[in-house]
């Protein structure tokens, strides 16, 4: 039975790989496969192995047949493009907890009814409401598990796409969101019921009351959030550094509603009624107290999962521990490994798209090596011995997993969570659930988390607490995994150490090494920004960041990520065009993360973010300086300009050029009319094989007189999906057209790549090569 499950979540797996969704008619091979049951069991060991092989397959067509019947389903409820950015007014309900910040508050909203006629049937839909203009005192309005009548305007899901990146639209697909949006103030949103009656809604609601309890008791107390994830699963409300904190000691598994937590709430509700239970003989002689204890358990764990917002870890606990309690009811011996499988199958059954998340991986990872280490042993180990092995497995089985995920495994982990799990599992987590009841023992786990969160906070910050390397490939993770299960056998298995061997193409990845006199620009896909990333043999130049936003920057969330994944650790150096946010935004998260040799800039010299950065000097035309045969110039703007007052930051944009052979990059940040001009009057030869459009392909930017001298090859937009601004303009885009330029636009495009060499320029895009079913496609321009 093991083997089949497994099949068939393998064949859930394999759909998530499609780049489309395949078409009906390969449906007629299920019956032939059917027809594997009915053959009989054979003697002879060939005819039983592939007798049993064609019931494996069987399975692995039923799990893709089924992951590819629900993504039908759900796909079929998007909103349609001649939808997009049109006034829809819509009833329904507030189903999650709303997420406030600096620009608004975010929430999720059940559809269920669309006023507008004509429109289409929404299921779920991601809005947000924006603060008035000029507003100081940010009030909330949106309360979970209220009805609303709400006029929105709303856009198909769309996210950045990067190698290793972030998938939005796996996470809004996975969530059944099928839009996101805004909300319009004009008409004027109605709350028609303060609580909607329906389950969801109540619990909802019941999760807002009680995350609305914590912070009321704790107010500004710094660990007020940490406990809100414990109780009602609000990650969200946990401040960036503490997350960084959490991150860097390996311990944020413990913040989220992990399995450790519902399985020990599970123990103790079970040990709690089972113990009243055997008091009570007429009860106890109708039910046992063992069946009682094993009856409150799986409910109170469910009752926690349900709180906690159900995510994948307190998923996988609840359905193991009701596998094991029915085997412990019906009095069988439990088997683990069966349970974990069962519930593997149950979580992908009911949400196919759960493979897709990271922490899908590392919960079930953490379960197998649990278990693997712990369960059919010959010798059971000591308590703290044991307690040891399981340390070891479980961080020597997840850094393969975390490699790939996040380029980085929390070296000081098994020490740190030496002292966490205790602490956060035993105490804090039930002082937090039984601060639901009794308010004041929320206050107890917040100065605990204080004392703990101000150890793991000077442990992360130690130089050797985190290691870093490179995204591994899939044979490298294959291998390192293979040698994590030959490391953790039973002592007394001969070799184990060999294990180690098959780990080293995982630490020591091979380089996508770049030749001397070559070099490669890569267009990072930041949304609505700048970030362009230029490599030689031996040096890495960062040309802008990106945007930062209400509560994160492109910088952490998308920048440093690429490069770690990139097995880029250092940046020779950083040039800042100017100081306009979607250009400089992620420069702080970079600089902290990303050791940086020199950075150029086009800011003012009393721009709080030189405030600690690397030696710095502002971008002057005529700056010049050679990296592995490959020429660098600055050729705007000109010294005197710094001195001149100018009405826009963009006339600061530094202009970078870089040329080997006949070839060249041109970058030129926002510059537009005028500093276009600037460059043409200064006499500086501008062909390039490749110009990154200044200002994202602006109106303002690429005139006539510009485009004629630069005379690309190809232009590429660098430009947010459905930008407010209109980017690129038709008219840039004409300018271009008529030249023969190839234009490519990041929105579309995902990363853009360039190698600049002998055979030259030869460019690659990242979404259209590595396409995934759920993901929006439209035509290049």
């Amino acid at each position: 039975m093991r083997l089949t499950l497994i099949a068939f979540c393998l064949g859930v797996w394999w759909l998530q790989q499609q780049p489309e969704l395949p078409p009906a008619r390969w449906l007629w091979l299920l019956p032939l496969l059917f027809s594997a049951l009915w053959l009989p069991v054979f003697s002879r060991p060939v005819f039983e192995f592939f007798r049993r092989l064609a019931v494996l397959s069987l399975c692995v067509a039923l799990g893709f047949a089924w992951a590819a019947w629900r993504a039908d389903v759900r796909l079929a409820e998007h909103l349609p493009a001649h939808w997009q950015g049109v006034d829809i007014a819509l009833v329904g309900v507030v189903a999650d907890l709303p997420h406030a910040n600096a620009r608004g508050e975010r929430f999720v909203f059940d559809v269920e009814q669309v006023v507008t006629p004509n429109a289409p049937a929404l299921q779920r839909v991601q809005l947000t409401r924006y603060w008035p203009r000029g507003a100081v005192n940010f009030k909330t309005q949106m309360r979970a598990g209220e009805r609303w009548q709400l006029t929105v305007r709303m856009k198909m899901p769309y996210g950045t796409s990067n190698p290793h990146g972030f998938d939005l639209e796996a996470l809004m697909l996975e969530r059944g969101i099928n839009a996101s949006g805004y909300v319009r103030e004009t008409p004027a949103p109605q709350r028609l019921a303060a609580q909607a009656a329906t389950p969801a809604a109540w619990i909802a609601a019941t999760r807002a009351a009680v995350r609305q309890r914590i912070f009321t008791t704790l107010g500004d107390a710094p660990y007020a959030g940490v406990i809100a994830a414990l109780v009602v699963g609000d990650q969200r409300s946990i401040p960036h550094g503490q997350w960084r904190a959490f991150t860097r000691t390996g311990v944020n598994h413990l913040l989220a509603i992990s399995g450790l937590h519902v399985t020990m709430i599970a123990v103790l509700a079970g040990w709690l009624v089972a113990s009243v239970w055997r008091r009570l003989p007429r009860h106890a002689e109708r039910l046992p107290a063992r069946q009682a204890g094993l009856a409150a358990a799986v409910l109170a764990a469910l009752a926690y999962a349900l709180l906690a917002g159900f995510q994948v870890p307190a998923q996988r606990t609840l359905f193991m521990l009701i596998v094991l309690a029915l085997a412990f009811w019906e009095r069988r011996e439990p088997r683990p490994f069966t349970a974990l499988i069962v519930a593997l199958f149950v979580v992908l059954l009911v949400d196919p798209w759960a493979v897709l998340s990271a922490g899908f991986w590392l919960s079930f990872g953490a379960m197998a090596a649990i278990l693997w280490v712990s369960f059919g042993r010959v010798a059971l180990p000591d308590k703290l011995r044991g307690w040891a092995t399981v340390q070891w497995a479980v961080t020597l089985a997840l850094a393969p997993v975390l490699f790939l995920l996040f380029q980085q495994v929390s070296l000081i982990s098994p020490l740190a969570n030496a002292v966490a799990i205790p602490l956060v599992s035993w105490l804090v987590t039930p002082l937090a659930l039984l601060g639901v009841l009794i308010p004041p023992l929320w206050q107890v786990a917040a100065w605990l988390m204080a004392w703990l969160g101000a150890g793991l906070t000077w442990a992360g910050s130690l130089p050797l607490a985190v290691a870093t390397l490179p995204a591994p490939g899939g044979w490298a993770l294959a291998l390192a995994l293979t040698g994590t299960v030959w490391l953790l056998l039973p002592r007394g298995f001969p070799l184990r150490v060999l294990g180690l061997a098959l780990w080293l193409p995982l630490l020591f990845p091979l380089r996508d090494a770049i030749a001397p006199n070559h070099f490669r620009a890569e267009a990072i896909d930041v949304g609505q920004g700048t970030a362009v990333l230029i490599r030689t043999a031996n040096h890495t130049l960062l040309y802008d960041t990106g945007a930062a936003f209400a509560d994160s920057d492109s910088g952490e969330r998308i920048i440093v990520p690429y490069l770690r994944a990139s097995g880029i650790g250092r940046l020779s150096g950083l040039v800042i065009s100017h100081a306009d946010n979607d250009h400089n935004g992620g420069m702080r998260s970079v600089l902290r993360d990303i050791p940086t040799g020199w950075l150029l800039h086009g800011m003012p010299t009393n721009s709080p973010l030189l405030d600690g950065a690397p030696p710095a000097r502002q971008c002057v035309r005529g700056q010049r300086w050679q990296w592995d045969g490959v020429d660098f110039e600055m050729l705007n703007p000109a010294a005197a300009a710094y001195a001149q007052s100018r009405r826009r930051d963009n006339d600061f944009s530094c202009v970078l050029k870089v040329s080997r052979g006949g070839q060249s990059l041109l970058v030129t940040g926002d510059a537009e009319r005028r500093g276009e001009l600037e460059l043409l009057e200064s006499g500086t030869d501008l062909a390039a094989s490749v110009l990154v459009a200044g200002h994202h392909g602006s109106r303002s930017s690429s005139i006539t007189e510009f485009v004629a001298a630069a005379r690309p090859r190809f232009v590429v937009f660098t430009m947010g999906y459905r930008n407010r601004y209109g980017h690129p303009h038709p008219a840039v885009m004409e300018r271009f057209r008529e030249i023969d330029t190839h234009m490519l636009r990041s929105d579309s495009s995902g990363l853009i790549r360039f190698d600049f060499g002998e055979e030259g320029v030869k460019a690659s895009q990242y979404r259209p090569t590595h396409r995934r079913y759920w993901q929006t496609q439209f035509s290049q321009p």
